[in-house]
This record gives structure tokens, C-alpha cells and sequence, in this order.
């Protein structure tokens, strides 16, 4: 692995690098090593592609359900009536 010799300063708020310094003592590693492998992971492109899969599985199956409780009242619509004519 080559050694670092480069910086990159970034600022965050108090609170981030609280919660970065945590999540970086969690994994084991220093802040600087925990951000080049969060930096290293990222994908925005998979991401993306991830994220519009998720989507697109979530739009079908809400259809499916919104389809499964129309059936459903139109059941319980169906039985009332019956129930009544009895």
C-alpha cells in the first residue's frame, strides 16, 4: 500500500466528526483510513442503478397491492350484500 502524502482538508460540523470518530473507533481504524475506504466504496453510479431497481420493484409491488385490496373490498362488498338479502 503507498504511503499518504496527499491531503484533502474538508470541514464538517461537531457533530459529524463525533459521529465519524465513533464509526471509525467502531471499525478499528483512524478517522483518515476510515474515510479513504467510505471514499474508496463509493459508487454513485451502482448506487443510482441500486436505488431506481428499488424503486421499480416498489412501484410493482404496490400495484400488486393495491390491486389484492381492491379484489379484497370488492369481496367484502359482494358478502354484505349477500348477508343483507338474507
Amino acid at each position: 500500500m503507498a504511503t499518504a502524502t496527499e491531503r484533502i482538508p474538508i470541514l464538517v460540523t461537531a457533530a459529524e466528526k463525533s459521529q465519524i470518530a465513533e464509526m471509525a473507533k467502531s471499525a478499528g481504524v483512524s478517522m483518515g483510513e476510515f474515510l479513504r475506504r467510505a471514499a474508496s466504496a463509493y459508487r454513485p453510479s451502482e448506487d443510482d442503478k441500486m436505488l431506481e431497481g428499488m424503486i421499480t420493484q416498489m412501484d410493482k409491488t404496490t400495484a400488486q397491492a393495491n390491486a389484492a385490496i381492491d379484489k379484497a373490498l370488492e369481496f367484502i362488498e359482494a358478502s354484505n350484500k349477500r348477508i343483507a338479502m338474507m
